[in-house]
């Protein structure tokens, strides 16, 4: 008999559909000025807040790549299989945080101020939901070895902890 695995998606659509259409109505907002658009006319700046937003989905389409297709998730899902290696060695979430990253760098490329409060809504929410359902789960699963991968790699930020090896 076969051990039941999480959920292969987990919470991610939720967390997906929410931030992608937070950043389409907040863009649309922004377009149609119903938002005050304050924004950088100086063309030097405006040039690196497209370069940022281009880095920023770069990084995105980066991390959800390594963590999809390059580390097989979904397989590894279904084995039981807790996923250390790659990409998941340095950030716990990355399909998750690689969405943050692309809605960013949207918001940059729209230039306004006001939305830029935005990521950290994202990261606060990603936060929050992840605590509350798949950290739970995976603790419940895999224990002390969850808790100890947690100790060494961040939930959110693709850096390794000082404490890693």
């Amino acid at each position: 008999m076969k051990k039941r695995h999480l959920p292969v998606l987990g919470v991610g659509p939720i967390y997906v559909f929410t931030i992608v259409i937070v950043t389409i109505v907040g863009v649309i907002l922004s377009i149609k000025g119903v938002i005050p658009k304050d924004e950088c006319n100086n063309l030097i700046l405006r040039i690196y807040y497209i370069f940022l937003g281009f880095i920023s989905i770069i990084i995105g389409i980066y991390l959800w790549y390594q963590a999809a297709i390059s580390s097989k998730i979904d397989k590894n899902i279904v084995n039981n299989k807790l996923v250390t290696t790659g990409i998941y060695s340095y950030t716990r979430n990355p399909i998750y945080v690689s969405f943050m990253f692309i809605c960013t760098g949207v918001l940059f490329f729209i230039n306004n101020f006001y939305l830029m409060f935005l990521p950290i809504l994202y990261y606060l929410f990603l936060t929050i939901l992840v605590i509350n359902t798949e950290e739970k789960w995976l603790t419940k699963k895999y224990g002390k070895k969850y808790i100890k991968y947690c100790d060494n790699v961040n939930r959110c930020f693709p850096i390794r902890k000082k404490n890693s090896k």
